[in-house]
């Protein structure tokens, strides 16, 4: 009995498609958002506008609001 490799590899390949590598952009765009330059900015654009599926399939499940200023007087 064999196990069929195809099927598997394309299982995996979707699931890094449309989870894992949205889930570090995500990750990656809430820690450098206002600290990174014009041209990792722009690469961080390309992978959310190549991996739009995967975002907006994780969208409603992740928190991307800002944190809370801390204001001292």
């Amino acid at each position: 009995m064999t196990l069929p490799i195809v099927p598997l590899l394309y299982v995996a390949l979707a699931g890094a498609y449309l989870v894992v590598i949205p889930a570090l952009i995500y990750f990656y765009l809430q820690n450098r958002f206002h600290t990174a330059g014009s041209i990792e900015r722009m690469l961080a654009y390309f992978f959310v506008f190549f991996f739009f599926p995967g975002l907006l399939l994780l969208g409603p499940l992740v928190n991307v609001r800002p944190k809370k200023r801390q204001i001292s007087s």
